[in-house]
């Protein structure tokens, strides 16, 4: 039995999505929902790991089932979890898949983005990230420019132990930035992203908006890889602002 969830959830008490021991997540979570509906080891995957502090409207996982105490219907499924879930996960969508349907491998393409709070807010500090100086939007716009395409971001990865040899040619579809009032929001969607990709994208863009870092600079990041006089690294934006909006099949 094979359910397909869409998930939308507050990342910012969870060490990630992905289960770890002693962390709390947000696919630690659904498992132990999951095996107190159906009386049996549920097999949950998502479409891609999402880190501590980040958030999701659209997230994507599977639900596969061997021998289960009862049967759900998709509805059932999804007011069931909900009632067992906290409230910072909530299910928003559940059907049937096919038994060889899986979240991560049938997935075609991940759209994130990330919002920028130019003012300090009282209601929203958990999903930005408040910068205070003011930030040139026009130069930050030509730079995400430069992002869509076949590019190696090795410049913008972070080392991940559990993939290594993992290539760092990413095939961008968009990106873009743009303004919503006091809210600068990075657009982005690939087929797949490294490890800290767009957060450290998101900080590449915020360091050309302050004048720190230039455009023709950022570009060659892209074009020719690590820059030694550029630590990219340092300029990790936090989780806060980041949120995986939807996954494409």
């Amino acid at each position: 039995m094979t359910y397909k969830l869409t998930l939308e959830y507050d990342g910012s008490k969870y060490s990630g999505w992905q289960t770890q021991t002693n962390a709390r997540t947000v696919q630690g979570e659904l498992q132990r929902a999951a095996g107190e509906i159906f009386g049996a080891e549920a097999d949950i995957q998502g479409s891609g790991r999402t880190d501590a502090g980040v958030h999701a409207l659209g997230q994507v996982a599977h639900v596969k089932v061997k021998n289960p105490r009862r049967e759900l219907a998709p509805a059932e499924l999804l007011e069931a979890l909900n009632d067992r879930l906290p409230s910072s996960i909530a299910v928003v969508d559940a059907a049937r898949a096919a038994s060889s349907f899986h979240a991560r491998h049938d997935a075609v393409a991940r759209a994130y983005f990330y919002q920028i709070s130019t003012r300090k807010t009282a209601l929203a500090k958990r999903y930005v990230w408040w910068i205070k100086q003011p930030l040139d939007l026009e130069k930050m716009s030509q730079a995400a420019a430069h992002i869509a395409g076949r590019h190696d971001f090795a410049a913008f990865r972070a080392p991940d132990p559990s993939r290594r040899g993992e290539s760092t040619i990413v095939v961008v579809n968009s990106a873009e930035i743009g303004r919503d009032e006091h809210l600068i929001v990075f657009r982005i969607e690939a087929s797949h992203f490294l490890w800290k990709m767009i957060r450290r994208l998101t900080g590449a863009l915020v360091k050309i908006g302050l004048g720190e870092v230039t455009v023709e600079e950022f570009r060659g990041l892209l074009e020719r890889g690590r820059n030694p006089k550029l630590d990219v690294a340092a300029w990790t934006a936090p989780a806060s602002g980041l949120f995986l909006e939807s996954v494409r099949y």
